[in-house]
């Protein structure tokens, strides 16, 4: 089973505006969506749409409209207690596939708050267990890095997907025994963390898989970097591989990431290898891109066929990237 931890869950609402967004301008939107969202709220609602058991971890009331209609999309939900009103997230989609974000906060959290949702995740079985999105207010920064350590000596096969300060705080207490299985970065992160500018990582998938590296050398298991149209990276102990993307008509990016990633884990979980575990999370993220909101790909909408994959050949260890810290090599 794969577990998703949301603690920072949001209210999705996609707006489709019929031509370009301009600047102070009026526009008719020419359709609006509400969804449940959130990164690991919608890698739950991935796993239902494959049949891949999942139960999702949130702080939402048990009772209210956010619950409801995740039970609807028949996602098993285990919420704890609120902070606060749930967040609202506002996307303009343009024609062209253009997506503008306005992302809120979301209620400030107590200790009180984070420690009944992490004791709810300790409790649950699951093979994977997904930390995903951004931290509430009042969260310490390192709150993923200390419940990644503690599911990882309880066994659990750990995926994190943030960014930020809780990115940041996750690499810098960074540990052989507590690093996470997956980390899944895109290009703007993983330069970030890796202290590189990011303009050296555009459109050079060996400069991605070298930054990856010095992560994977910290030990983390492995990492699967996504660069958007472009494909993705993944990089682990035994070697570096990069995907193409297909060719995609782009209705909505918002979500890619998390079908990524998704796509990568349900083949995993089926035993496949590196450079298929590869393609499909690129199969995942292009399928996608290419609907509505925040709608989550089923297995019949995947061309993986389409994705091509390539086994890099990167440089000696005693290649570094430049303006890398000391670590990074």
């Amino acid at each position: 089973m794969i577990v998703t931890v949301t603690p920072n869950p949001s209210i999705d609402r996609t707006a489709e505006l019929p031509g370009p967004l301009v600047r102070g301008g009026v526009h008719r939107v020419a359709g609006i969506v509400d969804q449940p969202g959130g990164k690991g709220v919608n890698i739950s609602r991935a796993c239902v749409a494959a049949s891949v058991p999942t139960c999702a971890v949130l702080p939402a009331d048990a009772d209210g409209s956010f619950v409801r209609e995740l039970e609807a999309f028949g996602v098993p939900c285990s919420p704890v207690p609120p902070a606060g009103a749930m967040r609202v997230n506002l996307t303009l989609t343009e024609p062209d596939g253009t997506t503008t974000k306005l992302n809120t906060a979301g209620a400030p959290v107590s200790a009180s708050d984070l420690a009944s949702l992490a004791d709810r995740v300790m409790d649950l079985p699951a093979v994977w267990v997904v930390l995903a999105g951004s931290l509430p207010p009042g969260a310490p920064t390192d709150w993923y890095s200390v419940l990644a350590a503690q599911l990882r000596a309880a066994g659990r096969l750990v995926a994190v997907d943030t960014s930020d300060a809780a990115l940041e705080a996750l690499v810098a207490g960074l540990t052989s025994a507590g690093a996470p299985s997956l980390l899944k970065p895109n290009a703007e992160e993983l330069a970030a963390v890796a202290g590189i500018d990011p303009e050296l990582l555009e459109n050079d998938p060996v400069r991605v898989a070298l930054a990856a590296r010095g992560l994977v050398r910290r030990g983390v298991g492995a990492v699967l970097a996504t660069l958007g149209g472009a494909g993705a990276v993944l990089v682990d102990g035994t070697g570096a591989w990069y995907a193409e993307a297909p060719a995609t008509r782009v209705v909505s990016t918002v979500g890619a990431g998390d079908s990524s990633l998704f796509g990568y884990l349900r083949a995993e979980l089926r035993g496949m290898s590196a450079p298929e575990r590869l393609a499909e999370a690129v199969a995942y993220g292009s399928a996608a891109a290419g609907l509505p909101g925040t709608t989550v790909p089923t297995p019949a909408d995947l061309r993986i066929d389409a994705v091509r994959i390539q086994e890099l050949d990167l440089p000696s260890s005693t290649t570094s990237i430049e303006g890398a810290p000391s670590w990074q090599s």
